[in-house]
């Protein structure tokens, strides 16, 4: 028996249209599930929990919806010791890139009955698991610009997230001051300048297809860590395309770095959010939970890979 958490609602109404799809499927295939519709993505943990504790063996907890929903599930998957299973219909979509999952929703249903179950890391930062990248500072702020815009609305519904988030960056370009901060890597402090992004990732990208840690995989036991700093609004402006195919890394102000755990503390209060969701704006304290989750990928494929 399969768990399907269905968010309507995201992508901007490409969860509930993923769902009629994949519901025609599912009957095509005489496969026995349950089908549990959450509103928002902040309640579906809960309903989520209830939901498992409500039968002993599921095959696998479904979310069809976007990266949050996928993100305020992954408690719930993890206490109920169920692989997790995507079917991807939000506005960015970057965890089922980065585990190689198809985009089109009859074949990412089939890599959840046909794939095969492979072992990913999380990471933990306070109490919350994030999947894709813990992101502070500018990146965090463009988030929390583009969930509250009227803007993102409009692109979801004509098929263009990632152009939600481009114009997020020229909004919060005008505004963002970067200040300095110190990441610690497994202990070891390094001091920056005019920082204006400190990400944490798990996989690849995020905000669309953003190849932010190009080098980042989720079974590797490691964290990858981005810092942009000591640049001007215009060389910021100018990275942006780089980080489209990930060559930014070469460039002088911005430093990457790999380990188990970070901490960052900017001299500012800066805004973060995990999977694009929201944590507060406080020091940020990171770790990786090697093979915490089990993730339903094509059996072609695997964690890291690029899906279509």
């Amino acid at each position: 028996m399969y768990l399907f958490v269905i968010n309507p609602r995201s992508g901007g109404g490409a969860g509930r249209r993923a769902w009629l799809r994949a519901e025609k499927r599912l009957k095509e295939r005489a496969v026995e599930y349950e089908a549990l519709h959450t509103e928002s993505a902040s309640g579906a943990g809960r309903e989520v929990m209830r939901a498992l504790k409500r039968r002993e063996k599921w095959s696998a907890c479904v979310v069809v919806g976007g990266d949050g929903t996928i993100h305020s599930v992954l408690a719930a998957v993890l206490a109920g010791g169920v692989p997790l299973g995507i079917l991807p219909a939000g506005s960015g979509n970057d965890t089922a890139r980065g585990f190689g999952i198809p985009l089109e929703p009859e074949a990412a249903l089939d890599a959840v009955l046909d794939g095969a179950a492979a072992p990913a890391d999380l990471l933990l930062a306070g109490d919350s698991y994030t999947l894709t990248a813990v992101a502070s500072g500018f990146d965090a702020q463009v988030a929390g610009n583009v969930n509250a815009s009227r803007y993102k609305r409009v692109c979801n519904a004509l098929h263009a997230g990632p152009l939600a988030y481009l114009i997020g960056v020229l909004q919060t370009l005008t505004s963002f001051k970067p200040c300095g901060a110190s990441v610690a890597l497994d202990g070891r402090e390094q001091r920056f300048e005019d920082v204006w992004l400190a990400s944490v990732c798990n996989l690849p990208s995020y905000g669309g297809g953003l190849l932010i840690a190009p080098q980042a995989r989720p079974d590797d036991g490691r964290l990858d860590v981005c810092v942009v700093h000591g640049c001007s609004r215009m060389q910021l402006l100018r990275l942006m395309p780089t980080v489209l195919k990930g060559s930014h890394v070469s460039l002088p102000f911005v430093t990457m770095l790999r380990g188990t755990s970070a901490a960052i503390r900017f001299d500012r209060e800066q805004p973060a959010i995990g999977d694009g969701e929201s944590l507060g704006r406080s020091a940020l304290a990171v770790r990786c939970e090697p093979g915490a989750l089990r993730v339903l990928t094509p059996r072609a494929a695997g964690p890291g890979r690029t899906g279509p």
